[in-house]
């Protein structure tokens, strides 16, 4: 299953600048999602990280990861709009080597386990063949309160 980013603003509330993926590659439902990011130097965040020598924030690279999860819990387990996503933990976070303007960001995550609504996730993100992130994620889901 491949998705565009038109397929994935039906399902992701979030929205320029924050919405940090571009296309899903490959989601096998229950299994594994793979997910991409175009690294632009136009992104906001390279105007202060860092002038000169833009880095991708490490905390970004983590919410696309996460971005991409929620993809796969939406789609695998058919949450509807009338739920909000929650991240709830980061484990074992380990930042390799810095994303940089002109990089393509390749995010796998698999699941670990699903109980009682709380997704785990086994996460790796790559530029090309080199592996840049990896951190252990969670997340679940709770009714929207649009009060």
């Amino acid at each position: 299953m491949v998705l565009d980013i038109n397929e994935i603003m039906k399902l992701l509330p979030h929205r320029y600048p924050f919405l940090l993926v571009d296309r899903i590659d490959l989601l096998e439902p229950g299994v594994r999602i793979v997910g991409t990011k175009n690294v632009t130097v136009n992104e906001p965040f390279f105007q202060g990280h860092f002038p000169g020598h833009p880095i991708m924030p490490g905390v970004l690279i983590i919410e696309a990861m996460a971005q991409v999860g929620g993809v796969f819990a939406i789609i695998s387990d058919k949450i509807g709009p009338d739920k909000v996503t929650y991240f709830v933990g980061i484990d074992n976070a380990r930042f390799r080597k810095p994303v940089l303007p002109g990089d393509v960001l390749r995010m796998e995550l698999e699941i670990i386990n699903c109980r009682r609504g709380l997704y785990c996730f086994k996460g790796r993100a790559f530029v090309g063949e080199t592996l840049v992130t990896e951190a252990d994620l969670k997340a679940t889901f709770a009714d929207r309160n649009d009060s």
